[in-house]
């Protein structure tokens, strides 16, 4: 039965500080892909300050909102359908984005425990925007006191109009503005629009996407009921860490069962490798269940020329490892390492030009569901170092926890991860039990 409590003080419209302009603003294929019609939602907590003022605190936040918003006007703005029919756009017109303060009965303990289920932090960010294309504000912003004088920052960020390093940037300049250790002028790195670098660009020979070379955009057949278990059976979060200790036994034992000629593996192929592997495992599916995992890989500077630092657009796309039950089951670590490794290696500017055109006008590829697993790394974000004033975040995590895989930042730990993933209730204990063991 829940028993915390979160009160609403005050939600209102913020709009830049400063006369910004009045125009619509094209976005680009990446980001009117159908799968991004959602908001990211962060959550950050922080320890109580004995010397902090709330209602001065929430004031500097609120005011630093409207500041953040002249460079990053398009955030105050709303997302809508093209003229064309394919790609989105945004009108700017300063209409704003929400600011929320509200009270709680949670403490910052409450935090450090794995919530009992998916949407128990659901009123950090009690603006829910379901869908993103009607008329919905691209931003939300909800400082939520905590009883024991600490705080949780909920932000909510349209995906169509930021990626994660994007949305991070964002946050670290809205921050520093609240504290006053930068102003307008000093913004690094200025925000960069620019989202016709990657519209399609007509080439000869005319690219050809094959089902090997981009297997992220086909359908598999389900085999294992997997579409319903997940909409239908309760999932429960899970949260594991994994120290700098973790970390190298997991990349000594991917060296020992990995190809000869892979012979180290990144502290990313090794753990989303055992992650995937737990997962799989632990959903007991029939042997020839075809299995994707699915990561984003920055393509700033994939692309040719790179993209200009401070573009804030949605500048990845999806890796995909692929495999089967019966090969994740017999196979060792350093073969799925393999997998994840080979899977980041085919990504250059023709892979991401051939994405772009895939995406594009009347065939709208877009990633299906069956047998995948969709990790996202948020422990390279800096979300760690967002400091409102109240020092940085002691815990960095999703409002709700979902079947997203979600790498995280520990606050103590520099070289630590945390795995943050829901699995269906009947999967739960064997996930756990495989996860914290490696070698089985």
């Amino acid at each position: 039965m829940e028993t915390n409590f979160v009160r609403v003080k005050e939600a209102v419209l913020v709009a830049p500080s400063e006369t910004t302009p009045s125009r619509v603003l094209a976005l680009s294929a990446l980001d009117s892909q159908l799968f991004l019609r959602f908001s990211i939602e962060y959550l950050l907590v922080y320890q109580s300050s004995p010397c902090s003022d709330h209602g001065v605190t929430a004031d500097h936040v609120k005011a630093a909102l409207g500041r953040a918003l002249v460079p990053y006007y398009p955030l105050a703005g709303r997302v809508r359908v093209g003229s064309s029919g394919s790609n989105l756009e945004v009108l700017c017109r300063a209409q704003g984005a929400v600011f929320i303060e509200a009270v709680s009965d949670l403490t910052v303990a409450d935090f450090e425990r794995t919530p009992r289920h998916v949407t128990q932090w659901r009123k950090l960010l009690s603006l829910y925007v379901e869908d993103v294309l009607r008329g919905a504000p691209p931003l939300v912003v909800q400082l939520t006191w905590l009883a024991d004088g600490g705080a949780a920052l909920g932000v909510g960020i349209n995906h169509c109009l930021c990626d994660g390093i994007g949305s991070a940037e964002f946050l670290n300049a809205f921050a520093e503005l609240a504290t006053g250790r930068g102003g307008l002028s000093e913004f690094k790195p200025k925000p960069v629009w620019d989202r016709h670098l990657l519209d399609p660009k007509p080439l000869e020979p005319p690219r050809r996407a094959s089902s090997s070379t981009h297997p992220e955009f086909n359908s598999v057949p389900d085999l294992s009921g997997f579409v319903t278990r997940f909409s239908q059976e309760p999932l429960v979060p899970t949260s594991i860490t994994f120290d700098k200790r973790c970390l190298n036994e997991l990349k000594q034992l991917a060296s020992c069962t990995g190809r000869p000629s892979e012979s180290s593996y990144t502290s990313f192929e090794v753990l989303s490798a055992h992650v995937w592997r737990s997962w799989a495992r632990a959903l007991n599916m029939p042997s020839n269940q075809t299995l994707k995992l699915l990561f984003s890989i920055n393509i700033r500077n994939q692309v040719k020329p790179s993209l200009p630092p401070g573009y804030y657009g949605n500048a990845f796309v999806l890796g995909c490892a692929q495999t089967t039950v019966k090969e994740i089951t017999e196979k060792g670590l350093g073969h799925m390492c393999g997998l994840v490794k080979r899977a980041k290696e085919r990504v250059g500017d023709e892979y991401v030009r051939r994405v772009v055109d895939m995406v594009s006008g009347a065939s709208r590829a877009s990633p299906d569901s069956v047998g995948v697993l969709i990790l996202s790394q948020w422990s390279r974000l800096g979300l760690e170092r967002v400091d409102f004033g109240m020092g940085i975040p002691v815990n960095v995590g999703p409002i709700c926890s979902d079947r997203y895989c979600l790498m995280l930042p520990v606050s103590d730990q520099r070289d630590a991860v945390k795995v943050m993933v829901a699995v269906p209730t009947s999967a739960v204990d064997q996930y756990i039990h495989l996860i914290g063991s490696p070698y089985s």
